[in-house]
């Protein structure tokens, strides 16, 4: 898997974990997935992703050139 295929799979994950938690356990937990949402608005623009950036340093492979990434 490559990093954004796991930052795609990881946010889904989270969204669909905290409207899980929201059903079952608190409405507090839709939070979460405004968050998730947020970032994930965020880094369209700006290109910076926290987990994709973690991702790389742990050493996951990324077929985007070095060159055209922001950071």
């Amino acid at each position: 898997m490559t990093v954004e295929r796991t930052v795609h799979a990881f946010a889904g994950v989270m969204v669909l974990a905290s409207v899980a938690l929201a059903i079952t356990v608190s409405p507090w937990f839709l939070a979460v997935t405004a968050f998730v949402g947020l970032n994930l608005l965020q880094s369209a623009f700006t290109r910076f992703c926290p987990l994709a950036l973690l991702l790389r340093r742990l050493g996951m492979p990324d077929p985007c050139p070095r060159e055209a990434r922001p950071f």
